[in-house]
C-alpha cells in the first residue's frame, strides 16, 4: 500500500512538471528562440545528469552494437522531437502543446506494430483513429490562426517522433540504466545542434538571460523538467505496473492547460475540449488494451 502511494505521488509530481513546463517554454521562448533554448536546457540537464550518475555510481559501459541506436534516439528524440516541440509551443499556446504531445502514446502503438511486431487490436486501432480526430480538432477547427496551426503540427512532429524514440528504447537491454542512456542521447543531441546553435548565439540579447525569469525558466526545463521529471517517472514506474502508471500521464495536458489559463490568459474553446476528450479516451483505451 506503501508504495502504491508513493509511487503514485511520484508519477503524479513528473507528469505535472512536464505539464508546467509548456508554460515555462512559452515565457523562456519569447527570449531565447526554440533551437537555442533546447541547446542551453541540455548543457544544464546533461550537467545534472552526470553528477547524478556519479553519485549514484552508475555503470557508464554500452555495448558497441547499441552505438547506432543510442545515436538515433538522441537525434530522432532529444534533439527532432524537442525542437519541435519548443517550436510549436512558441507558435501556438502552452494548452495546445501539452494536448497534443499528449497523444504520444496512440502514436507509439503504431511504432511499436511495425518496429516490435506488437499485434494491432481493434482497441489499439480506434486509439490511433480518436487521437488523430482529436489532434485535428485542437489544430485544425475552430477560430485558430495560421501561427497556431503550424504550430500545431509542429507539436504533431514532436508527439511522432517522440512515440517512435519511445519504442526505439525498448530494442535496449533492460537493465542499462535510465540515467545512463539518457545521458548519451542528450550528449548526442547536443553533438547534433552546436554547429546549428553556436553561429545564432550572438543574435540572443545577453541583458533578458540575467532576467530572473529566464535564468529561472533554463535551470527549471534543464534540472527540474529533464533531469527530476525523468527520474520521479522512472521511480513511479518501478512501483506500479505499466498499465496503472499510464494514467498519470494525462496529469500533464491538466496542469499545461490549466497553468496556461491561470499565468498566461490563455483562452479554452469547446473544440479544444472536445480533442482533450477523445485523446483522454485514447489514454484510457491504451490503459485497459490487455497486453
Amino acid at each position: 500500500m506503501k508504495n502504491t502511494l508513493l509511487g503514485s505521488i511520484y508519477l503524479t509530481l513528473a507528469a505535472s512538471i512536464w505539464g508546467g513546463m509548456y508554460v515555462v517554454v512559452k515565457v523562456v521562448v519569447a527570449v531565447i528562440p526554440p533551437l537555442e533554448l533546447v541547446w542551453m536546457r541540455y548543457l544544464v540537464a546533461i550537467v545534472a545528469l552526470l553528477i547524478i550518475g556519479f553519485i549514484t555510481r552508475q555503470k557508464w559501459g554500452i555495448e558497441k552494437r547499441y552505438f547506432l541506436l543510442i545515436i538515433a534516439i538522441g537525434v530522432i528524440g532529444n534533439a527532432i522531437s524537442i525542437v519541435a516541440q519548443e517550436t510549436g509551443t512558441m507558435l501556438s499556446t502552452a494548452q495546445m502543446g501539452a494536448i497534443i504531445t499528449s497523444s504520444t502514446p496512440a502514436f507509439m502503438v503504431i511504432f511499436a506494430r511495425f518496429l516490435l511486431k506488437e499485434r494491432l487490436t481493434l482497441k489499439k486501432g480506434l486509439s490511433v483513429f480518436l487521437a488523430t480526430i482529436g489532434v485535428f480538432l485542437i489544430v485544425g477547427i475552430g477560430d485558430v490562426d495560421l501561427s497556431s496551426k503550424l504550430g500545431g503540427i509542429a507539436l504533431l512532429i514532436a508527439a511522432l517522433t517522440w512515440a517512435l524514440m519511445s519504442v526505439l528504447v525498448k530494442h535496449l537491454p533492460s537493465d542499462y540504466s535510465q540515467i545512463v542512456v539518457t545521458t548519451y542521447s542528450i550528449a548526442v543531441a547536443l553533438i547534433v545542434l552546436t554547429p546549428f546553435v553556436l553561429p545564432r548565439l550572438n543574435e540572443i540579447n545577453i541583458s533578458e538571460l540575467t532576467h530572473p525569469t529566464i535564468w529561472g525558466g533554463l535551470l527549471y526545463l534543464g534540472i527540474v523538467s529533464t533531469s527530476g521529471g525523468f527520474l520521479l517517472w522512472n521511480r513511479g514506474l518501478q512501483m506500479l505496473n505499466a498499465s496503472s502508471g499510464g494514467i498519470f500521464f494525462f496529469f500533464q495536458p491538466v496542469v499545461g492547460t490549466l497553468l496556461g489559463w491561470l499565468i498566461l490568459g490563455e483562452t479554452i474553446g469547446i473544440t479544444f475540449w472536445i480533442g482533450s476528450f477523445l485523446i483522454l479516451t485514447v489514454v484510457i483505451f491504451d490503459i485497459i488494451e490487455k497486453k
